[in-house]
């Protein structure tokens, strides 16, 4: 077996399998002695959070509307450890899981809430919500046109591959959280609509498909999220990606918002021990490990258990990079990412991503015009340290790839948005700027046209 390399006191060690445990497993004692084992709440239960009694009758009959169309969860963790229950409905966090009226079209809204009212059956119910879901666009930039790939013919559910080096794996177990973000945009997988879900439970199929595809180097396992999985179940994928012919995977990325959501998956839940050996075993395989964690605000770093599950998680090798987007009610501030990024820093995490909120779901309530998702980055990017400047965006995950804003700026006499792929379905694309008229009301790629005497690479 490999010995993974540390860093301890400036010399760089190799460490034994007994002391990379010690390490990992060091804080058992500081374990909390009542293990929690988590309670979720969903729409159904919605009655039962007993912190949403302050909120007067209209908030809490819209929450329910709301929920009815857009999928809701949240833990009891979140409840108490993270939502400033005194600055409700204002505070960020509770913005992040809990439904707001402006999510959906007032048209909609009252639509919904009428039939609530009347107690309307479901076979009312339905079929509205199903129309109204139908016009949020539950899948945006071709993800079931052009990204699901297919082998004589025949699509591969579960997988989708846009570009060229990184493959996405969708595992069945995996299509829940441990609670919704209300911005999701693969809100889809949650509301119980097969023909709009991504996921697979053959790891096979997977591994013949990456073995013929000799220029992947990256797999992201997603969802969902991942670490809703048993340990052992989400370890029989990871030990899929380490089979001989799939040598030129070298990477594995786990999406997550567990970090957030529920940080005991990696310190006291019962399998949490056997989850982080899954990850070391693929780092002592030669791979590297990114866990790719969902982070919206400070806040959600900021207790006792989260920074014990970010030291367990790196102890195995991994590294932690952080993405999310910008988002109106939420993060909208140069203060709150600027913050955000050093504090990641200070943990060990690399920042990754500030992405723009993309066109699906409750995109209405939560989006930023363009350029002020421009000046939020620039500010926050020139408060920090060069260590945090790791972060691209603001960028755009369309339809011909991610599209980052990078200014305004005048061109001829003409005002122009700056933008450049820094990443591509056509590889060739790659780092390609161009420009596009400057339009103040534009939060989306779709909004955009080409700069006069222009035209878009794609």
């Amino acid at each position: 077996m490999t010995p993974l390399v540390r860093v301890i006191g400036g010399t760089g060690v190799a460490l034994s399998a007994s002391i990379r445990a010690s390490i990992m497993f060091r804080e058992d004692a500081h374990r909390p002695k009542a293990v929690p084992a988590i309670r979720a709440f969903t729409a159904a239960r919605m009655d039962q959070i007993g912190q949403l009694v302050g909120l007067s009758a209209e908030r809490r009959l819209a929450m329910k509307v709301v929920a009815t169309v857009l999928p809701f969860r949240v833990n009891q963790y979140i409840l108490s450890e993270l939502i400033d229950w005194s600055k409700v409905p204002d505070d960020p966090i509770f913005q992040l899981v809990f439904p707001q009226p402006g999510m959906l079209e007032q048209g909609h809204f009252d639509e919904v809430a009428e039939l609530l009212k009347k107690d309307a059956s479901r076979e009312l119910l339905g079929p509205a919500v199903s129309r109204i879901r139908g016009k949020l666009n539950p899948h945006p930039a071709g993800q079931l046109e052009q990204n699901v790939p297919c082998v004589n013919g025949t699509p591969l559910p579960g997988i989708q591959h846009k570009y060229r080096e990184t493959v996405l794996f969708f595992p069945a177990q995996g299509q829940t959280c441990h609670a919704y973000c209300s911005f999701c945009f693969r809100w889809p997988q949650f509301i119980g609509d097969k023909s709009l879900k991504f996921s697979s439970c053959d790891a096979d199929q997977l591994i013949g498909y990456l073995s013929q595809q000799r220029e992947v180097t990256d797999v992201l396992i997603t969802g969902g999220d991942p670490m809703v999985m048993r340990a052992s179940k989400f370890a029989g994928y990871l030990d899929a990606l380490l089979r001989p012919e799939l040598e030129h995977v070298s990477n594995i990325r786990i999406g997550s918002k567990a970090l957030s959501f529920w940080p005991y998956r990696f310190v006291s839940d019962p399998d949490a021990d056997d989850l982080l050996r899954a990850l070391e075993r693929v780092q002592e395989a030669g791979k590297q490990v990114s866990f790719m964690a969902h982070v919206n605000h400070w806040r959600e770093l900021s207790t006792d258990v989260c920074r014990r599950a970010i030291r367990r998680i790196r102890a195995t090798g991994a590294v932690i990079r952080t993405q999310a987007p910008l988002l109106r009610h939420i993060n909208d501030d140069a203060a709150v990412w600027a913050r955000m990024w050093r504090e990641q820093v200070s943990l060990g995490i690399i920042p990754y991503y500030m992405f723009v909120e993309r066109n699906t779901g409750a995109k209405r309530y939560f989006d930023v015009p363009l350029w002020r998702c421009y000046e939020v980055y620039r500010d926050a990017i020139a408060s920090v340290p060069g260590l945090a400047r790791t972060a691209r965006g603001p960028s755009m995950s369309a339809a011909p790839g991610k599209v980052e804003v990078q200014g305004v700026v005048d061109v001829g006499g003409d005002k122009a948005f700056a933008l450049r792929l820094i990443q591509a379905r056509d590889p060739k694309l790659v780092q390609r700027p161009f420009f596009a008229r400057y339009d103040e009301r534009a939060t989306w790629l779709n909004d955009l046209e080409p700069l006069p005497g222009t035209r878009f690479p794609f």
